[in-house]
């Protein structure tokens, strides 16, 4: 790759700003906004330094041509000494205002809406478009926001229930996210051949052997109050190894199916994600050019920590230091961001 096609370039206001000495860009999964941080230092001998660029600025960031975030700028740090100035900015994807901002929907209740429909509705008081990867769902018989919450807690509630993950893309915008829909990475995770370190902390204390959902809904004349206030969900992991029961509670409005697909769902996926790992690779870019993405498969080989198979990448950082550009991958099952995966095997 050319140092052109590798060339990180911040855009404010119109203006390219490049030749940081530090860089790091993240995007995950499972995060709601991507974030950068950028830094360059001059050697001076009593010049002073200009600084254009203002917290609260809006932002894009390329890799080469690619746009990789767009949002605004969020600190814009400055120091010196007597030798040199060190400037840093740092900024995220115009998701973060969700994230930190309250939910101020008036009225703010939805009643037999699609999930698509009410996060949309929830977005744009702050001015953030909402893409959908993922298939219609089921209209939702009631969601309200609960006062003081932020815009993402209440989408948060809406996502857990029908088992969804919500990231952004490069043009700012919540992205429903459909696992593995950035395609499949051109080349392999493989030990002795690409991969720099890794790691994996085969963490098992989020897996039980019994997972309970339970919950409610309101009722009509045609149901009784029990069938309306006890609805629950069961699923077992026959892989435990011995007996550890949790129990869920649901707080929004739940149907008796609702409450088994969670149930299931956190029983296939918390032992997938107990394989996470994460590895680092040099260089921001595949051998085809394209960079490494989150949210696409990769073929990982790695007899030390036991895999070789197909992983999703759920976290991708660009990074730039003293050790050149590396790309540090997180990744994990695939069917551990399934809405419906298959529910583990006995052992």
């Amino acid at each position: 790759m050319t140092d052109l096609e590798n060339t990180v370039t911040l855009t404010v206001d119109g203006l390219d700003y490049g030749g940081w000495k530090s860089v790091q860009i993240s995007a995950d999964l499972e995060r709601q906004f991507r974030s950068f941080t950028l830094a360059i230092t001059w050697q001076w001998p009593g010049q002073t330094l200009a600084v254009p660029i203002r917290p609260g600025a809006r932002c894009q960031v390329r890799i080469g041509c690619d746009l990789v975030l767009s949002g605004h700028v969020y600190k814009a740090p400055v120091s010196y000494d007597g030798r040199q100035i060190s400037l840093s900015i740092e900024g995220s994807s115009t998701t973060q205002d969700l994230v930190d901002c309250a939910a101020i929907n008036r009225p703010g209740q939805w009643r037999e809406q699609s999930v698509l429909s009410i996060v949309q509705a929830l977005a744009a008081p702050y001015g953030v478009g909402v893409v959908s990867e993922i298939a219609q769902t089921a209209r939702l018989r009631s969601h309200s926001i609960v006062p003081g919450e932020t815009v993402f807690q209440s989408i948060d509630r809406l996502l857990t229930l029908y088992r969804v993950f919500s990231t952004d893309d490069a043009q700012g915008r919540v992205v429903l996210a459909q696992p593995g829909s950035a395609g499949r990475a051109a080349d392999a995770l493989e030990l002795g051949k690409n991969i720099l370190s890794a790691s994996a902390a085969m963490d098992y204390t989020s897996v039980f052997s019994e997972y309970r959902v339970i919950g409610q809904h309101k009722g009509d004349d045609r149901q009784s109050g029990s069938a309306v206030a006890e609805v629950a969900g069961l699923a077992t992991d026959g892989r435990a190894p011995r007996k550890r029961v949790t129990v869920i509670s649901e707080p929004t409005q739940l149907t008796a199916e609702l409450a088994q697909q969670r149930a299931d769902w956190e029983c296939a996926t918390r032992s997938a994600k107990a394989l996470a790992a994460t590895y680092s690779v040099q260089g921001w870019r595949q051998t085809n050019g394209a960079l490494w993405r989150h949210n696409s498969l990769v073929r990982v080989i790695d007899p030390v920590l036991g895999f070789d198979q197909d992983m999703l990448i759920s976290k991708v950082t660009w990074s730039l230091s003293e050790r050149g550009a590396i790309s540090t991958l997180s990744v994990a099952p695939p069917h551990s961001f399934d809405a419906s995966p298959a529910l583990p095997a006995a052992r």
